[in-house]
């Protein structure tokens, strides 16, 4: 079945719902966030943008999904070769002009560790929602977003404004972005999360890294199955998996044909042809509280994880000692 966005992304409901978790409040308040990165841009222009600069983006989970997004945008941009990798998967060989290290709590061990291990003359710049953490010794540039920070383990505005941000930086900003994001805040959700046992998310070109979030969330939040492509992959096998209780959802424009494949699987399909990708994600944060509310699970609590991975030294045992 498919859901057409003309149909539903201007139903508005007659009020917001009323948010019961500090990660539904932070959810709700991303297009203010996204305003106020807007208006800063100036300040942190160069230090993303870095025209003519060999650039690689680092991150872990969220973070490194918002540097898959930020590489395609840049070179989008024309401004420079860009690569992203995750924090613990660091490129062999290869130097860079710049590291852009993307952690909002400036804590996490991987991130650390990848920026001392950077070759000397490498400019390390770090994106971070705090300041006074030891990500700040090993940066010659910060951009602290301490507007965004996040009470929740589970990141939702955070990165959004970072993204926000780079958009602006590199001249790809929507000036419809931050309508479209009360829209997604005040919009009937397209779908019943509940409806599903299987969540989808597909994306082409920098909306990748999007749908690769857009799913963590559905997993972090509600613990339930879902997966993330790039939009013409889905049919080289994920396909095979899709049935009548599977949501397939396009982060921004559905390439042609790939929509009607997984409705003729049986799937259900968003695919908004209307508002901003990045409005889309709030979309989905709000469908994964919805889930994990069905699920009877409480979203500022996610199982096994916390707002910052800091692992012990190696030959650490579990009581500290060594």
């Amino acid at each position: 079945m498919l859901v057409l966005a003309s149909d539903l992304a201007f139903r508005l409901q007659s009020s917001i719902i009323p948010t019961m978790s500090a990660t539904a409040d932070e959810t709700l308040s991303q297009p203010d966030m996204w305003q106020t990165a807007v208006s800063r841009v100036a300040e942190f222009r160069d230090i993303l943008a870095a025209p003519g600069d060999r650039v690689l983006a680092i991150g872990c989970g969220t973070s490194a999904f918002v540097a898959q997004s930020f590489a395609r945008l840049r070179e989008g941009a024309g401004v420079g070769e860009t690569d992203a990798a995750f924090a613990s998967e660091m490129p062999v060989g290869r130097r860079y002009d710049r590291v852009i290290a993307i952690t909002r709590s400036g804590a996490t061990t991987e991130i650390l560790g990848a920026l001392r291990d950077l070759p000397p003359g490498t400019r390390r710049v770090a994106v971070t929602a705090v300041a006074g953490e030891a990500v700040d010794d090993l940066a010659d540039d910060r951009i602290v977003l301490g507007f965004a920070d996040e009470v929740s383990v589970v990141q939702t505005r955070f990165p959004t404004t970072v993204l926000t941000l780079a958009r602006a930086a590199l001249g790809h900003h929507n000036p419809q972005l931050i309508h479209d994001g009360r829209v997604a805040v005040a919009m009937a959700l397209p779908v019943d999360p509940a409806s599903f046992d299987h969540y989808v998310f597909l994306g082409t070109d920098w909306t990748v890294g999007l749908a690769h979030e857009a799913a963590l969330k559905v997993r972090e939040m509600a613990q339930a199955w879902s997966e993330s492509y790039p939009a013409m992959d889905f049919r080289h096998g994920p396909i095979a998996a899709v049935g009548p209780r599977s949501l397939v959802w396009f982060v921004g424009q559905a390439p042609d044909g790939v929509a009607q494949s997984a409705a003729d699987a049986g799937a259900t399909v968003y695919n908004d042809h209307y508002i901003d990708p990045l409005a889309q994600l709030i979309l989905v944060h709000r469908l994964a509280l919805g889930l994990a509310a069905h699920r009877g699970l409480d979203p500022d609590s996610p199982r096994l994880l916390t707002r910052s991975v800091v692992l012990a030294p190696a030959g650490t045992r579990s009581d500290g000692t060594r």
